[in-house]
């Protein structure tokens, strides 16, 4: 059965064209600083949001019109794998991930639960033989479940603790099974409601205890994934400990996980933590940690995870030259973490959304690329620190001064030029860079 009977193959056609089921910048095959597009952004779908979220809310029923749904749970979720599929095929995308309780259904025990696991990941395995599409990365749903009120790793209770050991051992069999190039650890309620009744250090040191059971888990069975950490300051844990990047690799570190475990940063989860998706990004970079990115985009004006489509090409520019910078982001992707808005209901609409993100996200690689060929921001940056090349700066920077000598070089220029940054002239430069 096909879902988009109507559809041909998504195609570039460039920004002239008028056809809503056409790229008009995302050219798989152009090149861009010696690589295509395709190899750059390794965009990926999102299991939960394309084929599982329904369009309701905390006000009101279910909107989005689905033609997939069978007599059964199981009838269904066999269903969302080949219109999935069919998805992936007419978008040209290369890569998906899903939750473990994304792709089939919970039934009466774990044991069930993972039975439908079994059945469901053999149909994926023949739909990625047949169209050669592939695992960037899944993990295990840790958060719905009423067992994990209290958190999965960080949990009160040790009964929940071990289910949550299970459910990882088996996201990682699949992963294995599936060849996912990548697993995600995001702690969805590893947090606390009240310090009256929390500790927090002991709670740490178990999501650590559980990540190196995973680390020792994939080395055993032959599968060493890049493991990643996706940080969140809020919603639906008052205060989790992957706050932002920063904070996440102080866990990391702390627990010595730096060998192990990179970041999987989401933009709505920036603006949630008060930073920007490019400072996110910067900051795993600056530790080598860039694993993956969530792409999407939240509402300023909404204080939740709105998880919009990305359609804000200054975001885009900025997060590819964070990723250009990065040497790539390979073995991790662009994974649209991404829902349609509640009133785009119809099944066109998920393909109109991921088209709309692609060519944003194209935009922002072709722009980013002529900045770093013009040295638009190398050139800002250097001369903004040219004072520490030179003189008493360059012999700061060679760890050649102390208080002391300082002191007597700064009793003698206490009076120093600062130069203007210029920067609403910076914006408006930027400005024709992206338009």
């Amino acid at each position: 059965m096909a879902y988009f009977p109507n559809v041909e193959k998504i195609q570039y056609e460039g920004k002239g064209s008028k056809n809503p089921y056409a790229f008009r910048h995302y050219n798989p095959e152009e090149v861009v600083e010696g690589k295509t597009m395709r190899e750059h952004l390794r965009f990926a779908l999102a299991y939960w949001h394309t084929m599982t979220q329904d369009g309701s809310d905390p006000f009101g029923d279910p909107t989005n019109q689905r033609t997939w749904f069978g007599e059964t749970p199981l009838e269904t979720a066999h269903n969302r794998v080949d219109a999935f599929f069919e998805i992936l095929e007419k978008l040209d995308v290369d890569y998906f991930c899903f939750h473990d309780i994304d792709i089939a259904p919970a039934g009466d025990s774990l044991e069930e639960f993972f039975a439908n696991l079994d059945e469901i990941t053999d149909h994926i395995k023949e739909k990625m033989e047949e169209t050669g599409k592939k695992l960037l990365w899944n993990t295990a749903n840790m958060f719905s479940h009423p067992r994990f009120n209290n958190g999965a790793a960080s949990t009160n209770n040790a009964d929940v603790y071990a289910i949550a050991a299970a459910q990882v051992k088996k996201g990682l069999d699949i992963s294995k099974k599936l060849g996912g190039e990548n697993y995600v650890f995001w702690g969805g309620r590893e947090g606390y409601e009240t310090l009256l009744n929390t500790d927090m250090k002991f709670e740490q040191d178990n999501i650590a205890r559980l990540f190196k059971m995973a680390i020792a888990y994939g080395e055993k069975i032959g599968h060493k994934p890049q493991f990643l950490i996706e940080p969140k300051p809020k919603e639906p844990s008052k205060h989790q400990y992957d706050f932002d990047a920063a904070t996440t690799m102080a866990f990391i570190l702390k627990h010595g996980l730096e060998g192990d475990f990179k970041l999987n940063l989401e933009a709505n989860h920036a603006t949630l933590a008060g930073h920007t998706f490019e400072h996110e990004l910067n900051v795993a970079r600056d530790y080598d940690a860039l694993g993956s990115i969530d792409a999407n985009q939240g509402d300023m004006l909404l204080g939740w995870d709105t998880d919009e489509f990305p359609t804000n090409v200054y975001d885009t520019t900025f997060a590819m030259l964070q990723i250009l910078d990065n040497g790539g982001i390979a073995p991790g992707g662009i994974n649209f973490d991404s829902k349609v808005r509640r009133s785009s209901h119809e099944m066109d609409d998920l393909l109109f959304a991921h088209i709309a993100g692609m060519d944003t996200f194209a935009r922002g690689l072709k722009a980013a690329a002529k900045l770093r060929e013009d040295r638009f921001f190398e050139d800002l940056k250097e001369k903004r620190y040219a004072s520490f090349r030179e003189g008493i700066g360059a012999s700061i920077v060679a760890d050649k001064e102390d208080l002391e000598s300082l002191t007597e070089y700064a009793l003698k220029h206490d009076d120093p030029k600062l130069e203007s940054s210029h920067i609403e002239l910076v914006k408006s430069q930027l400005n024709d860079y992206l338009f």
